[in-house]
């Protein structure tokens, strides 16, 4: 059965040569159970809403395949929470996820995916790694973003589950590596969730391309 194996929240806020001179993306696993409301977890904080947070970034997701698969690349353990991700998750394939899709965590919480996680130069300095966004980038796994349907408690353990999914088939992975004319097209029009203001601009600007844009 697909679950929460983490719940991470900042821990502390950091300096960054960014900026906002500060940033949030320490988040370390927590016991217990943690709320979770329109603006994400309770407890949690982002240093710039306007590029990492606000409600159609409440939540970040990460794979704990996908965290084994760089910790192999990078040569050490890709701890819950290094990568500002506040649920790490198993059984679910998050890549894979549809934009629009919805994942039912616990007794009450409902979230939705929005967006696949864009790598920043905030990413690049917490991991201190020669090129790391572009790295990021090429494999391909970037989690993603969520946003809450229904409030709710979550906590290591619980149980996740997808419960709907949009019939348009565009992905987490689809949106990361470029979508395609026709790909945007079936998002844009697909009935269903509103998609969040950042993924409608993205599937505009990629539908409007030409094949040989493409």
């Amino acid at each position: 059965m697909p679950s929460v194996t983490a719940v991470c929240r900042v821990h502390a806020l950091l300096d960054d040569a960014g900026s906002v001179g500060v940033t949030a993306i320490d988040k370390r696993p927590v016991e217990g159970e943690v709320a979770v409301k329109k603006m994400g977890l309770r407890g949690d904080v982002q240093a710039s809403r306007v590029h990492h947070g606000g409600p159609d970034k409440a939540v970040y997701a990460y794979a704990d395949v996908d965290a084994e698969h760089f910790s192999s690349l990078l040569g050490y353990e890709v701890t819950p929470g290094l990568f500002g991700e506040n649920l790490r998750t198993a059984g679910v394939d998050v890549t894979g996820a549809i934009i629009g899709e919805r994942w039912a965590v616990g007794e009450t919480l409902v979230l939705q995916v929005t967006m696949p996680r864009t790598p920043c130069a905030t990413f690049a300095r917490r991991l201190g790694e020669s090129g790391w966004v572009r790295r990021f980038q090429t494999e391909g796994r970037p989690g993603a973003y969520l946003s809450v349907v229904k409030a709710g408690p979550v906590s290591p353990g619980d149980e996740l589950s997808v419960v709907s999914r949009p019939d348009h088939g565009v992905t987490i992975g689809d949106v990361f590596g470029g979508l395609s004319p026709e790909q945007a097209a079936r998002l844009l029009d697909a009935p269903g969730p509103r998609l969040s203001e950042v993924m409608r601009g993205i599937a505009e600007k990629a539908a409007a391309r030409t094949p040989v844009d493409a």
